[in-house]
């Protein structure tokens, strides 16, 4: 598992960890590290010149301090914003020979020296601002954001100078990285969607601070699976391991219907019924056999793939009936689709919500009076508004993206983040797919937090089974879970 922690909870640690050491030994260490990573991206790209970009907080200290260290094998040039920085790094670059250019914090507009060097750049090193920085660059910092080259290989100190440290604001000016060296803790700057796009390859470096016990943001890995999967044992039957309730699909869109059924079949349900018209349930029997029409006991829900709650046939009528009881009922209940136009407030029993973005923002401007929210606003601050639609449900929600968001209505629990999928799976019917899969989980008695971050990991990596490589079709990555899973619980006995 990968697990960030908050500024506050960073700062304490680290603070912690100072009470054993001198403060410049764990800043040798970081900037000991960070001239090993820089080193060896040189190298790797052949690069004959390193421009170290340099404010006034401790990574640029750490910067300097790397600078120092990377002159005695490559030309380095320090651009210094502002006339405050660490004094020692910046007398162990000038005692190193590092050639020094400065440029007043306010102005935007840069010296010819300094866009020269820039330009002549093979590795530019970013450490202008640090957990301290607030999001959006202004002054000199963006002109000099601005000015990198696209040819440059971008190496962040810590995180990406102008993004939100929390990883909550969405991006404004600031530097994208090719790559984020992080001391000791991740940050949710660098696993949260709102910024995840500017840190790029993340290298956390142990410098000896020791982790808090709380996370504030947590991903699942693949060595997560095996202790939260729900194996059978000798004696589970098809009903303790999980009845799962799928009302979905109609006359317009039965292939919702059949791309749900079969996901939940494929993740190994112990039964599934299907609630539907006629006409869909003989194509969800046509492609899952096993799979049993009609009501009857179940242990959870799946409500709203492919059911259309604007339009008035009787069939919708139906199904949209068969939703609402659904919600009425005490059982765990996984939302999707059409059915989310049905949540018009707090919920009581178990509730797992699976929005995408657009679905979001046509749910808070429902609920949210004399306001009105658009796809493009949920995708810039998705943990914002996700916290938002929590907080006026009382369900987990489930935010999907290249980066899908899992919040548990319990603040004590940390925010869940998956990014395993490939961008191939942005694709009709996946949506479908992943709320079979989800509920699987939840009729198995997963809690909505842990199911819907399980199922995420476990969609993303069977759409790269589906295909390695190439594009995928929703009904390929249904039908790639079952080799998906076995290949997760097996490794973890090898």
């Amino acid at each position: 598992m990968i697990r960030a922690f908050d500024i506050p909870a960073v700062r304490a640690a680290e603070a912690a960890t100072g009470e054993a050491l001198t403060s410049g030994d764990l800043m040798q260490r970081a900037a000991n590290a960070l001239a090993v990573v820089v080193l060896a991206r040189a190298r790797e790209r052949q690069a004959s010149s390193v421009v170290v970009l340099v404010g006034p907080g401790d990574n640029g200290a750490d910067a300097l301090y790397a600078a120092a260290h990377l002159s005695e094998h490559l030309p380095v040039v320090v651009v210094q914003v502002g006339d405050r920085v660490h004094q020692e790094g910046l007398a162990a670059a000038t005692s190193a020979g590092v050639p020094r250019l400065r440029v007043a914090r306010t102005r935007k507009a840069l010296t010819q020296p300094v866009r020269q060097a820039l330009d002549e750049a093979d590795v530019v090193v970013d450490g202008l601002l640090g957990i301290g920085g607030r999001p959006g660059l202004t002054g000199a910092m963006a002109g000099l954001a601005e000015a990198i080259p696209e040819s440059a290989l971008v190496i962040a100190v810590d995180l990406p100078s102008g993004a939100d440290p929390e990883g909550v604001a969405p991006l404004d000016v600031a530097v994208h990285a090719d790559e984020t060296v992080t001391f000791g803790l991740a940050k949710p700057v660098h696993v949260l969607p709102a910024t995840r796009p500017a840190v790029g390859r993340l290298t956390v470096v142990d410098i000896g601070v020791e982790e808090p016990a709380a996370a504030a943001v947590e991903q699942l890995t693949g060595t997560d699976v095996p202790a939260l999967w729900p194996v059978p044992g000798a004696t589970d039957d098809k009903y303790s391991r999980g009845v799962l309730g799928v009302i979905a699909g109609g006359a317009r869109y039965p292939g919702a219907a059949v791309l749900a059924v079969s996901a939940a079949a494929e993740a190994g349900v112990g039964m599934v019924r299907y609630v539907g018209p006629d006409a869909a349930s003989q194509q969800v029997l046509n492609a899952v056999p096993e799979a049993v029409p009609g009501h009857g006991q179940v242990q959870a829900w799946v409500i709203g793939p492919g059911i259309p709650t604007d339009e008035g046939t009787s069939d919708v009528r139906r199904q949209v009936e068969a939703c609402r009881n659904a919600l009425a009922s005490d059982l765990p209940v996984v939302v999707d689709a059409g059915a989310l136009d049905l949540i018009e407030g707090p919920r009581e029993a178990p509730t797992l919500l699976t929005p995408h973005a657009g679905e979001l923002a046509r749910m808070l401007s429902r609920m949210e009076v004399g306001r009105v929210f658009h796809r493009n606003q949920i995708s810039a601050a998705p943990l914002l508004h996700a916290r938002r639609l929590v907080e006026l449900t009382g369900a987990t929600v489930l935010l999907k993206g290249a980066a899908t968001l899992v919040l548990s209505p319990d603040v004590d629990r940390p925010v869940r983040v998956q990014s395993d999928a490939p961008a191939w799976l942005a694709t009709a019917g996946a949506g479908d797919v992943l709320a079979g899969l989800v509920g699987t989980l939840v009729a198995a008695g997963l809690d909505p937090l842990d199911a819907g971050s399980l199922a995420a990991l476990v969609h993303g990596r069977a759409a790269h089974h589906a295909n390695p490589g190439g594009p995928v079709r929703a009904l390929g990555v249904a039908r790639a879970i079952p080799w998906t899973v076995a290949d997760l619980l097996g490794a973890s006995a090898t």
